[in-house]
């Protein structure tokens, strides 16, 4: 028996244990059973899954759900009856149940309809009208909260009875609020643990506390984001047009934005989608992929076009065919380095019209350097290698102009298709190879003609 089945039925096992003791699930992470689940369906089918998923309790199963591949999870959604859903729906923070709604109404408009209107919570509603870029998408709504002038002893007494009742987790602060709802300040609770119980907020509620990063539901989440990243947050509060304290976005939420966000900018800087890792239809991947490779086709076409206007010359010098694929190849990757730096600055939020003219600046001066440097290196070694002094400085020379347009493409592409609409992960590299390959042959087989003839 092979290493992947024992560790298979060894992963069984522990499900099979903790189906017929079920609180057992408290002690394994969700992401932990969801792996079990992925490799039964991965070895044993669709069957084996959904056999051992319904014996998941309806408590756990939703985190479950929400940890496995987008293919996976979309079978067990299928195979749920709305009233399963209602039930794993309900057990899930605002933020996740909101998640999973959206899953449910990617597959099935009408089972989404059926499950939103027999929930009793009206946060998950309000969560979906908001944008997948906009903050309030990914607030948490369970929050705890007191006012200003309520007895501490009165709120840790109304927090201990929403942890037993299992209304909130995650709970490392308590947001003071006036009494119109409006956020004024946060206490940590390793700080409110030295305080008199006896007393109100209002009596240690100083300029300290008052100090708070907040959001607006409607702002974007790259501004989430950066606020995360800048003050090292643990939550950050959510708050309404008016002021109104109304929700609060958790680091683990952000983390997985990141995540997915770099998933998706490599992805789509190969030609693939994020659907790619998971699929296993080999007709389906052949067709997503053919389409970027019939780009790539066409524009590898247009660089053999531009060479065919200088075949005499390759006739006549046999060494420009050798040495040919060097330049394409060095300003190709010059213009890679550029475009990654550009694409991820982007990506993050991080480019104002100001940085964007310094980057493109220091990426020419970057690649002018190092198509000097490489010219001199490639000038001496062409020399020894043809013997031939015209030769190397033509090399020379049009690996001077690919690297100077590869940095300078390959910082102005991306800005280019941010400012006009599109995704600079997309398209940015087939444009650049384009014109690295073009500019590339075209310099050297133009220079080659002028100087060697």
């Amino acid at each position: 028996m092979g290493q992947d089945n024992i560790h298979l039925e060894e992963s069984k096992l522990l499900l099979d244990e903790l189906i017929l003791k079920p609180e057992g699930f408290e002690e394994y992470h969700e992401n932990e059973i969801a792996k079990i689940l992925k490799e039964i369906y991965s070895q044993e089918g669709k069957e084996a899954f959904l056999g051992y998923m319904r014996t998941i309790p309806e408590e756990h199963l939703g985190e479950v759900l929400l940890e496995l591949p987008e293919n996976i999870k979309d079978e067990a959604i299928h195979e749920l009856s709305v009233d399963q859903l209602i039930e794993i729906v309900d057990e899930l923070d605002s933020d996740d149940a909101a998640d999973l709604m959206q899953d449910i109404e990617d597959i099935d408009e009408e089972k989404e309809r059926e499950v939103l209107s027999n929930l009793d919570d009206e946060g998950i509603e309000r969560l979906k009208k908001y944008e997948d870029d906009e903050a309030g998408a990914w607030m948490q709504t369970e929050l705890f909260s007191s006012e200003l002038d309520e007895e501490i002893r009165a709120s840790i007494d109304r927090l201990k009875n929403l942890r037993d009742e299992e209304r909130l987790d995650n709970i490392h602060q308590v947001f003071i609020i006036d009494k119109f709802g409006i956020l004024i300040g946060v206490i940590q609770l390793d700080d409110l643990i030295t305080f008199d119980f006896q007393k109100s907020y209002r009596e240690y509620f100083d300029k300290s506390h008052k100090m708070i990063q907040s959001v607006k539901a409607g702002d974007s989440i790259d501004e989430v984001i950066k606020i995360f990243e800048d003050y090292d947050l643990v939550v950050l509060p959510v708050v309404d047009y008016q002021g109104k304290l109304v929700g609060r976005i958790t680091s683990d939420d952000v983390y997985d934005i990141i995540e997915e966000r770099a998933t998706d900018q490599i992805y789509k800087m190969a030609g693939v989608d994020d659907e790619t890792e998971e699929d296993r239809d080999i007709l389906s991947i052949t067709k997503k992929r053919a389409t970027w490779l019939g780009v790539n086709l066409i524009t590898a076409i247009l660089a053999s076009l531009v060479i065919a206007l200088f075949d005499s010359t390759l006739h006549e010098f046999v060494a420009l065919a050798i040495l040919m694929p060097i330049v394409a190849s060095m300003g190709g990757n010059a213009g890679t380095q550029s475009l990654t730096i550009m694409v991820r600055q982007i990506a993050l939020g991080d480019m104002s019209w100001s940085d964007a003219k310094e980057s493109i600046r220091q990426e020419i001066i970057v690649s002018l350097l190092n198509g000097l440097f490489f010219a001199l290196l490639m000038g001496i070694i062409t020399f020894l290698w043809f013997h031939n002094p015209k030769i190397g400085v033509v090399i020379s020379m049009a690996m001077v102009i690919n690297l100077f347009v590869a940095g300078l493409f390959g910082a102005s592409i991306p800005l280019f298709l941010k400012q006009v609409g599109a995704d600079p992960a997309i398209a940015s590299s087939v444009l650049l190879t384009t014109v690295t390959d073009v500019v590339g042959f075209f310099a050297f087989l133009g220079l080659a003609t002028v100087i060697l003839t």
